[in-house]
């Protein structure tokens, strides 16, 4: 495994100006004493490469030195036309890139690996977004604004609305970096000093401000996204919900709502199941009048009362509209 180690430290040592020992060691999950020694062995094997000592100090290559690198493995092609998921790229604008990256990493595969990376291509589809559900992202215009802000390091006045909120709220945040979860598009950004994730499809509206991002020193997208997606999966869950459903659609029912089931359904005679459902807040429970009377939720009280009311004003609408035919 050297071969491959002493590979991995020349290609972080051309991507970055400096790295230290200890961050190599970190990243390649070694000692820091190794990392010497495999600078040792590169130096040796006439790669400029040279160590400065410090508190700033840490590995460099001579400036202008750069490699070609094709010594990939076979199971490393074809992971990398894996990555290409649909949707992900097309989202940021950069869908024509990845296509165009991947035709030249496949002209420059050693000929043995070709065959297998076109197959990968063609045999394995990488499909994010739930069944049944949109991708998640706000406007175009308004993605490519968060980007925008991201990729400028920029403060960035939102106008967001809130899962539990009637009315859109305007907020001046500090971006991270934009994060993909299950075909979900999220920023993570400050809001007042404090850690924010805000889902692109409630975003209004998105304006990048003149003013230069405000960071938490010590703070970047890794370690705040952790932060954030620990305090979301630790939270008590918000609600749960009893129903029953028929039989003839639960195969959809489970494939809608996989991510709130709390236990696999059970059935209740011929015609009827029964299942628990977690969700998060309140309002999360319309979901379920997408299979209109095939799922009666039976409690909580509040759960039957908020799908009521919904159910009310479908009526109420769509009663004035033939009324007036």
């Amino acid at each position: 495994m050297k071969a491959d180690r002493l590979l991995s430290i020349l290609l972080l040592l051309q991507t970055h100006e400096r790295v230290s020992h200890v961050e190599l060691a970190e990243r390649l999950e070694v000692s820091v004493r190794t990392i010497y020694r495999d600078v040792e062995a590169l130096s040796g094997a006439g790669v400029p490469v040279w160590t400065e000592r410090g508190r700033s100090g840490g590995v460099r290559l001579l400036p202008g030195y750069r490699t070609d690198v094709t010594g990939l493995t076979n199971d490393e092609a074809r992971a990398l036309f894996v990555l290409a998921a649909e949707g992900t790229h097309d989202a940021l604008g950069l869908g024509e890139a990845i296509r165009s990256a991947l035709r030249k990493v496949m002209a420059a595969l050693p000929a043995p690996h070709r065959g297998d990376a076109e197959r990968t291509r063609r045999r394995i589809l990488v499909d994010p977004v739930r069944w049944m559900q949109s991708s998640g992202t706000a406007s175009d215009t308004d993605l490519a604004q968060l980007q925008h802000a991201v990729f400028t390091d920029r403060r960035l006045r939102l106008t967001y609305r809130s899962g539990d909120a009637r009315r859109p709220r305007t907020y001046v945040v500090d971006p991270y970096g934009l994060v993909s979860k299950a075909g979900i598009w999220y920023l993570v950004a400050d809001r007042d000093g404090e850690p924010r994730l805000f889902r692109a499809d409630r975003v209004v509206a998105a304006a990048v401000t003149d003013e230069p991002v405000r960071h938490r020193p010590g703070q970047d997208l890794g370690t705040v996204w952790s932060l954030l997606r620990e305090r979301f999966e630790s939270l008590p869950d918000g609600i749960r919900v009893h129903c029953r459903v028929r039989r003839a659609q639960l195969e959809i029912f489970q494939r809608l709502f996989s991510s709130s089931l709390v236990a696999p359904p059970e059935p209740v005679d011929d015609d009827w199941s029964r299942a628990e459902l977690a969700f998060r807040e309140l309002p999360d429970v319309r979901g379920l009048l997408s299979l209109g009377a095939c799922v009666e939720v039976l409690d909580p009280p509040e759960a039957r009362a908020e799908l009521t009311a919904v159910a009310g004003e479908l009526a109420e609408l769509y009663g004035a509209r033939a009324g007036s035919t």
